[in-house]
């Protein structure tokens, strides 16, 4: 099964990469018989829902999940029916709990990104069952030039685990707000990831700034 990524989002297309890396991605991906993760039409998503001039908060994942079903194209976040919650979100959602007293009803992200959060993988795609198989594909200079297209004002980035704040320095400027921490995975949560409470950090620097604070906990529900 092969894929082929879709057009570039309207309002990044103008990054460099999309001209220099993704045709030689696009072939390597063509040519692979491997089931792709998310579907093709998803590859982009997280960039789709967030225009550079609407992203407020930038939350770096790596790859996305290898289950079929589960990714959709934002980081950390999958589709509204799947239980049990991968094992990272459900860190993710114990430290909202403490931090802000409610977490959201699934693992649904997208009223994030509706937002401004941009939950960006620094892979975009992924082998079915097989995690990081595509971690070196050259999807990672598609994240130094967002990130440095984003320095272009003050912004909250969200930089858990090594991996994340490798990136950190593709980041320009003074006035962000940079939060680093352990990686919300079993392995690492437990070494100050629990008790860093960036959500509402985040928040009280956008309060701080004029802004408006990001609704973490409760998609709102559509009109009757």
């Amino acid at each position: 099964m092969s894929v082929t990524p879709p057009t570039p989002p309207k309002n990044w297309q103008h990054l460099l990469f999309f001209a220099q890396e993704l045709p030689r991605i696009a072939a390597h991906l063509a040519q692979s018989d491997a089931p792709v993760l998310p579907p093709a039409p998803q590859i982009f998503a997280a960039l789709e829902a967030c225009p550079p001039q609407a992203t407020r908060v930038v939350i770096l994942g790596q790859d996305p999940y290898p289950t079929p079903g589960h990714a959709h194209g934002l980081a950390f976040s999958v589709e509204p029916d799947v239980r049990p919650l991968p094992r990272s979100l459900t860190n993710i959602y114990k430290e909202m709990q403490e931090d802000l007293g409610a977490i959201p009803p699934n693992g649904d992200l997208r009223f994030w990104a509706e937002q401004g959060v941009l939950l960006l993988n620094t892979a975009l795609t992924v082998e079915a069952g097989k995690a990081g198989a595509h971690a070196k594909l050259g999807w990672s200079s598609l994240t130094e030039q967002v990130l440095a297209a984003l320095s272009n004002q003050p912004r909250a980035f969200l930089l858990w685990g090594a991996h994340a704040q490798g990136f950190a320095k593709h980041i320009a400027g003074p006035d962000h707000l940079i939060l680093t921490s352990p990686h919300p995975s079993p392995l690492s949560a437990r070494r100050g990831f629990f008790g860093s409470r960036p959500f509402s950090r985040i928040n009280d620097w956008l309060k701080d700034g004029g802004q408006t604070p990001i609704n973490w906990t409760t998609p709102e529900r559509p009109a009757p």
